[in-house]
């Protein structure tokens, strides 16, 4: 069988998540073992970073998002692929293991940035105004639109953060929630 080549170095938390995704990419890919990242993979990280893209992928869920934050603390310029808990769950676990080909290269061919771009200018009044934030309605169109775009789980805040890592625009905001 042929693997599609994958340039990013892909980081994952553990081997089983590693044989997932080495049964169909040829890819580098590092795993954390566990939500406990050891300084030796932070500092490889780092180096690689100088001269690779580097793409989390974890598990959707919580020990999943401590190891994003743990490695945006420590390496900045990270861009994350998210999977949808609902297509990451078989035999009642939870994670990328768990997940399809299909859900991981379409988690892959969506990357967000870890960090705002420059013209970043959604502010939270926006999500306020669009009923993102603040009504009942509110989660459920923020999974609407976190669906759509690829975002992961996320909150008020978080939606915001991940809106302006990808640098939408609040016409491009109200564009994906009326589309």
């Amino acid at each position: 069988m042929n693997k599609e080549k994958y340039d990013a170095i892909i980081v994952v938390e553990g081997t089983s998540d590693a044989s997932l995704l080495s049964s169909f990419l040829d890819a580098d890919i590092v795993t954390t073992n566990g939500s406990e990242v050891s300084r030796e993979t932070i500092d490889y990280l780092k180096k690689a970073r100088n001269h690779r893209t580097i793409v989390v992928l974890t598990d959707p869920d919580s020990p999943g998002k401590r190891i994003r934050d743990v490695l945006d603390r420590e390496i900045p310029g990270l861009l994350h692929a998210y999977i949808r808990k609902e297509e990451a769950i078989k035999h009642h676990k939870v994670g990328v293991a768990e997940s399809s080909k299909k859900a991981v290269l379409e988690a892959l061919s969506h990357l967000i940035p870890s960090s705002p771009k420059p013209n970043a200018s959604l502010t939270m009044n926006d999500l306020v105004d669009l009923s993102l934030m603040g009504e009942e309605s509110s989660s459920r169109l923020r999974d609407a639109l976190s669906i759509k775009l690829h975002l992961g789980q996320v909150n008020a805040k978080t939606l915001l953060k991940r809106l302006n890592a990808i640098g939408l625009s609040r016409q491009e905001l109200e564009d994906a929630l009326n589309g």
